[in-house]
């Protein structure tokens, strides 16, 4: 059975830290640390070559400890290294003597003047220890001109814990704007658990293959702070994949309603219904606003009809192309009073933003529902200026799920899963092909073939989100995206992904 990854927040690991430092030696975690960022940059240097030359920036607190043992341990083990502590060198008891470890050692050390010489060299590898998890206000002054330097290199970079300027919690960049900065890494090894603001947010951006150093804690450390959020993996959803009985039909997988598709925009309810029927569910029927095509050529298992005819199922999926008309706001205000598990996306959102009456209603159904929001979708929703949905999206997803009693999947980099008891998990799935016109008719359809077979609403929305990022990172692998990468090319690969899965560890129902 696949394991779950954890993320822990800052708060939880300093809790976990200080339970392991009662009963260690001093500096013991920061030789660990040192130790183990120092094997994951000798293993980016290979093929290693005799000139190859490493540059560590050393920042002024732990994290500057962290990589004078690096370069400690990289002059060791014969590799040309320059320190350059650009600023104050760090004064913690544990990393001065981090400090004299590395000045005993073969380690070339350069102060701020070096700076403009660093262009000039051909290095294969920075090691970024400038901040860490601790940083509270925007990077200036040489430390801003020395990110702003390291990331215009074609070397590779490994940040240590987290990329300097990266917010650890919220993946923003601290002080985003004009005053915020942060290193772009090609690597992140991080100490004692993986964190959250290196998966979402401007976080895949700047700490690229991110990889968890424990540094060898005992497991009893960690009781203090169990994580609050999980990564998405199998293990989120694993339990509800299923093998089906050869003795089915097709009412056993389901029905979908797809309820969209007013004048201009049928095809937002046609790719959400081939996404369902290609995720499972046993019939889909695409409800349109306007006037209903006769069929869709490309799908013709996909029943098209006028919504007035749509006698809503048990499952229903409603945004998709809907519009904002009368018989829009009267089609959303039906399925909210019904009892039927809703996928609610796109225009069903904003209406629903608009109108506290429909609020109201959504927050008091006792079926499930899962709101599939973009962060401006999300701001309307919460009547908030859709950078402060950016600023922190954990919290904003949280706020959602509590006020509307709903499964929240807030959209993006790194998209938000949340309940309404405060769970979260993080997707890791999916790349920037995804930011084009239909990939979100998609994700709804996807969710609602899932409820439509029995799937709980927890991991339906976890794995729905899991499978439409692994496509696109599928068709990014095989060389069809990111750029031109379209929605439609998504499906065919969650139904291989779908039932691959279903086979290796589903179970019969």
């Amino acid at each position: 059975m696949p394991t779950r990854h954890a993320l822990h927040s800052i708060a939880e690991i300093r809790r976990i830290e200080q339970a392991a430092l009662a009963g260690l030696p001093s500096g013991t975690l920061m030789r660990r640390a040192g130790q183990a960022a120092a094997a994951a940059a000798i293993a980016l240097l290979q093929p290693a070559t005799p000139d190859a030359q490493v540059l560590v920036l050393v920042g002024p607190g732990d994290n500057g400890g962290d990589a004078l043992e690096v370069a400690a341990a990289l002059a060791q083990a014969g590799i040309a290294v320059t320190a350059l502590i650009a600023g104050s060198a760090p004064s913690s008891t544990d990393a001065q003597q981090a400090l004299q470890r590395a000045r005993s050692s073969a380690a070339v050390f350069k102060d701020g003047a070096f700076l403009p010489e660093i262009p000039a060299t051909r290095w294969a590898l920075i090691v970024d220890g400038l901040f860490g998890i601790g940083l509270a206000r925007p990077i200036a002054g040489v430390y801003r001109r020395l990110i702003d330097s390291i990331n215009q290199l074609a070397c590779p970079v490994l940040a240590l814990d987290i990329p300097s300027g990266l917010d650890a919690d919220t993946g923003t960049i601290v002080g985003s704007g004009n005053s915020g900065v942060a290193a772009r890494a090609q690597q992140t090894i991080t100490f004692i658990a993986d964190k959250p603001g290196l998966h979402t947010c401007d976080g895949r951006d700047c700490a690229g293959a991110v990889t968890v150093a424990a540094l060898a804690l005992d497991a009893r450390h960690f009781d203090c702070a169990p994580p609050s959020m999980h990564l998405a993996t199998l293990a989120e959803f694993s339990r509800a994949l299923q093998v089906r009985r050869h003795n089915s039909h097709k009412g056993s997988n389901g029905d979908v309603v797809i309820v969209g598709g007013a004048a201009g925009m049928h095809g937002a309810p046609v790719l959400a219904g081939r996404a369902a029927i290609q995720s499972g569910a046993g019939r889909v029927i695409a409800g349109f606003i306007g006037a209903a095509p006769a069929f869709d050529s490309a799908q013709p298992e996909l029943m098209c009809r006028p919504v007035a005819q749509c006698a809503f199922a048990a499952t229903v999926v409603i945004g998709p192309g809907l519009g904002n008309s009368d018989a829009a706001l009267a089609a959303l205000r039906q399925t909210l009073q019904s009892d039927a598990r809703l996928v609610l996306d796109a225009d069903a959102l904003n209406l629903i933003a608009a109108d506290p009456a429909l609020q109201q209603t959504l927050a008091q159904r006792a079926a499930a529902a899962i709101m599939t929001p973009h962060p401006l979708e999300a701001a309307r929703l919460l009547g908030t200026p859709s950078a402060a949905i950016q600023a922190d999206r954990i919290a904003a997803a949280r706020r959602l799920a509590r006020s509307y009693h709903a499964i929240i999947v807030l959209k993006g980099s790194g998209s938000i899963i949340a309940d309404p008891q405060g769970k979260i998990v993080i997707n890791p799935t999916g790349n920037p092909g995804l930011a084009t016109a239909g990939t979100g008719d998609v994700l709804a359809g996807i969710i609602g073939a899932l409820l439509s077979q029995g799937w709980p609403a927890w991991e339906a929305a976890i794995a729905a989100v899991w499978l439409h990022g692994n496509a696109a990172d599928e068709l990014v692998a095989a060389g069809q995206g990111p750029i031109g990468l379209t929605a439609s090319e998504l499906v065919p690969l969650v139904r291989r992904s779908l039932n691959r899965l279903s086979n290796q560890y589903g179970t019969v129902r």
